[in-house]
């Protein structure tokens, strides 16, 4: 920077290309205190200009001092010595003081981005738990968090990654409790990007996931504030963006997508109840396509005589292999899936209804599918709306058509031999170093809030797996 305050504002216009950028805005004012010039820049779009006026302008007018610092009495102001800090600050939504004479610029945070407001989850709805989801404002999310957990050792450490439109990702953790090799780790991870923009939380989670290609996901997503809070009292590390209404968790085990906060806020046996039939619906979700084509096929044996004769007697008329129609029932339950989420959402849901009704009605009355294959893939997709995690729900989507086809091979033999794969492949995962599925393999002394939990009252560790500095929860 130069002491010429006309060299700098032509240069910074230069730089923000002036004459385009309709919301590029220029103040020129001459301060009390030192009769010196004083030239604001900002982006009139994202700031508040009540703030700029009241806390900026009216106090350099009228107010005496010795500073610049002692005048301006807005939350953070802050020197600048370069124009790449002027320019990244100015994105960012602070104002940009340049003085007559002065090779210093001042930096005030006055940023006012558009956002909802604060409304219910809608991906991870629960009767009994607080109704308060996270937003697109960075700040809003912050503060949702901490309304949540009063501590001082809570930290929000900001990260700026991008190359070109430079955002920052903030980590959450609490310092006397993380552990700080996963803790740098993630650093590392973010140090390392090298790209122009990374927009939000859900493109982050590619950038810095191990697997990119993994059928599993490696970090918990979720929207609720209240999730957060609890997984941070744990030890873990949440991430949050600007741009984004969620966070992300890590590190996680495969037993993290099934539980639910709910199931802390009710009743001992009522949240391991509700807890026992997520379970129950992500094994019938994975398998029972897979097992009916299996046991049709080749294990005729297997059963009851009396359903073997219904089963037969309604395939009697079905010109095509049983592989073939669970695949087709399949890939329709799909599509209406998919179309259910794109269409409008007053016709969502009747259009699912409707869709489905009709096309499993028709395909029965047209001979193409028998209405035992109906009820199964029906019930399939069913279960798989009872694990809400978007994550794993792809997860299972994507598995139970591997199982299919190999059901379709050597029948219950090689279904088990996928199955075993699966399980095998799950065991060689590792989020940020942490066994996916840990605590039960390998094996940690922790809260055993793994399949069910405790009686609150008797949680006496932390999860053991993510090693944090205290793994007791009571002194």
């Amino acid at each position: 920077m130069s002491r010429n305050l006309e060299k700098n504002t032509t240069h910074l216009k230069q730089l923000f290309s002036s004459e385009l950028n309709k919301d590029f805005s220029t103040r020129e004012i001459t301060a009390r205190y030192s009769n010196q010039k004083v030239r604001l820049f900002f982006y009139s779009s994202i700031v508040n200009g009540t703030k700029i006026h009241e806390g900026i302008i009216r106090p350099l007018l009228e107010a005496k001092g010795e500073n610049i610092n002692s005048i301006i009495t807005l939350e953070a102001i802050k020197e600048l010595s370069d124009f790449d800090s002027i320019v990244d600050d100015i994105n960012s939504g602070n104002v940009v003081l340049l003085l007559e004479d002065s090779k210093t610029a001042y930096s005030v945070n006055v940023a006012d981005f558009q956002h909802r407001g604060i409304e219910k989850p809608e991906n991870e709805n629960a009767v009994k738990a607080p109704k308060e989801a996270f937003t697109e404002s960075l700040n809003v999310n912050i503060s949702l968090v901490r309304k949540r957990f009063h501590d001082k050792q809570l930290i929000a450490e900001a990260k700026p990654v991008g190359s070109r439109s430079k955002l920052d990702v903030t980590i959450m953790y609490i310092k006397d409790i993380v552990n700080n090799e996963v803790l740098e780790n993630v650093k590392e991870r973010l140090d390392q990007l090298s790209v122009d923009n990374v927009r939000n939380i859900e493109s982050l989670e590619q950038y810095i996931e191990e697997r990119p290609y993994s059928v599993v996901s490696s970090l918990l997503y979720t929207e609720r504030p209240d999730r957060a809070a609890s997984y941070l009292e744990d030890g873990y590390i949440v991430l949050l963006m600007e741009n984004s209404s969620a966070c992300l968790i890590l590190p996680v085990t495969f037993w993290s997508f099934f539980h639910s906060e709910e199931d802390r806020y009710l009743r001992f046996l009522f949240g391991n109840f509700s807890r026992l039939i997520r379970f129950l619906a992500f094994l019938i979700s994975l398998l029972v396509s897979g097992v009916y084509v299996a046991v049709t096929n080749y294990h005729s044996e297997m059963i009851p005589p009396d359903l073997l004769l219904a089963i037969v007697s309604a395939r009697e008329r079905v010109p095509f292999p049983v592989i073939f129609e669970v695949i087709l029932m399949e890939i329709s339950f799909e599509l209406i899936r998919e179309a259910g989420l794109r269409i409008p959402n007053p016709l969502g849901p009747t259009i699912g209804i409707v869709g489905a009704l009709i096309i499993g009605q028709a395909a029965v009355e047209a001979n193409i599918v028998s209405p035992i294959v109906v009820i199964v893939v029906a019930l399939s997709g069913l279960s798989s709306f009872a694990v809400a995690n978007i994550s794993m729900n792809f997860t299972i989507r994507i598995t139970r058509f591997l199982f299919i086809f190999a059901a379709s091979f050597l029948g219950m033999l090689s279904l088990t031999g996928a199955f075993l794969l699966w399980v095998m492949y799950l065991a060689s995962l590792r989020s940020f170093g942490v066994p996916f599925l840990a605590p039960l393999s390998p094996s940690y002394k922790s809260t055993n809030d793994t399949l069910f939990r405790k009686i609150i009252k008797n949680e006496y560790f932390r999860p053991g797996q993510i090693k944090p500095k205290d793994l007791r929860k009571k002194g």
